[in-house]
């Protein structure tokens, strides 16, 4: 098992493990050589698959939340459902796939928090926001695409953090935070969408506008 494929394969396949004993060892080759026994791999291939450090680790995991998120709520699945209420359904998944885990999930947030790992860290979330809008159904191709990422993507790293350092009963306050934040965007989307109806005539007088509020006439 050599080729980029199949240590892809490999690091797909010790990412839940490796997340359960970050819980208590960290994302350390510890957790690693945890996971590697409780799964019956080769310790000296699970090391050479995480070789990259802890975001290897983190970055494995959250690919494998993505792969099971898109199995478990194919778009085909979702597309009965309101746009607010598939979104919900998609972050919440994810969400729930982390229960057990906030100790190395907060671990996780730390070690992606660093400055060296930032860039690495907002790839992720622009990647997984990006596969939930998609499962979601989403098609648009402008600059919503951006924004609708750019969005989710705010909204679940706070819900994340939430979530982490929750203690409340089946986490009832991270749902509930994450309810108010879809609420908000969803009424947010729907004065952007009757913005972007105004005629063209009216877009440029308010272009118009605001070029003479920023330079006004002498």
């Amino acid at each position: 098992m050599t080729d980029d494929q199949s240590l892809e394969g490999l690091r797909l396949r010790l990412a839940p493990a490796i997340a359960e004993a970050a819980v208590f060892d960290g994302w350390t080759d510890a957790a690693v050589a945890a996971a590697a026994g409780a799964e019956g791999v080769d310790p000296a291939l699970a090391r050479f698959a995480f070789d990259g450090g802890p975001m290897a680790m983190i970055t494995a995991w959250i690919a494998r939340i993505d792969a099971d998120m898109a199995e478990a709520l194919p778009q085909a699945q979702l597309s009965n459902m309101s746009i607010r209420e598939r979104i919900r359904r998609l972050v919440q998944f994810r969400l729930d796939a982390q229960i057990g885990k906030e100790e190395a999930l907060r671990r996780a947030l730390a070690i992606m928090a660093m400055p060296q790992n930032v860039p690495a860290a907002t790839r992720l979330g622009w990647s997984s926001a990006d596969k939930m809008w998609r499962l979601a159904g989403d098609v648009a191709t402008d600059y919503n695409h951006y924004t609708k990422r750019l969005t989710l993507g705010a909204i679940y790293a706070a819900t994340l953090s939430v979530f982490a350092s929750d203690t409340s009963e089946d986490h009832a306050d991270a749902r509930a935070f994450l309810d108010r934040r879809i609420d908000g965007v969803m009424k947010f989307e729907k004065a952007k969408a009757k913005w972007t109806k105004r005629s063209d005539d009216e877009t440029f007088s308010f272009t118009r506008l605001l070029g003479r509020l920023r330079y006004p006439a002498a």
